[in-house]
């Protein structure tokens, strides 16, 4: 089924924008929607399946493993590490928590590319640093802390606290008074 122009009223600077991930479509007549949602998947680099280990497994961590979501969108969790001896050996979500000494052979065991930090402010620069040296290219840091990472190396900081304040001026009304 194509997509029709004129009922989707797409803005000109989106059909430029799509011409950049190929030649899709027909003037006039719309696109294939499976071609053009194989395209964007493509171009955002969510087309595959992609492997991740998890640093730090509280609360927060056990709230992630327990989103469905991410499997359904090609986010695999394929290991656990923790630096608390209590955690460590524990089964989590059908997964063994490992220590810290094992996170470079753990990337490489598993093939993990990208990590998830949910660790306290003052490790985070460290395991970032174990991590992308054992070869991770992306990082999504939850630790309240601003990381520096080589080039080449992804980065995306989720601070709730930010989200929390966009969204009180969102409810405040959006605008300055």
């Amino acid at each position: 089924m194509a997509l029709p122009l004129s009922a989707n009223r797409i803005e000109a600077g989106v059909l430029r924008d799509l011409t950049h991930i190929g030649s899709l479509g027909h003037p006039g007549i719309g696109y294939p929607t499976r071609e053009l949602i194989e395209a964007l998947r493509r171009t955002l680099g969510i087309d595959r399946d992609w492997k991740l280990l998890v640093v730090g497994v509280g609360n927060l961590a056990r709230a992630l493993l327990r989103y469905r979501g991410f499997q359904q969108q090609g986010f695999r969790i394929v290991a656990l590490v923790d630096a608390d001896p209590e955690k460590v050996g524990q089964s989590v979500d059908g997964l063994t928590v490992s220590g810290p000494d094992r996170l470079t052979e753990l990337v490489a065991a598993t093939g993990a590319e990208l990590g998830v930090l949910t660790v306290p402010a003052e490790t985070a620069q460290g395991v970032a640093d174990t991590l992308v040296a054992a070869g991770v290219r992306g990082i999504l840091n939850f630790a309240p802390t601003v990381l520096r990472l080589p080039p080449g190396v992804s980065l995306v900081s989720v601070d709730l606290t930010v989200q929390l304040e966009q969204l009180a001026f969102l409810v405040r009304g959006g605008r300055f008074d």
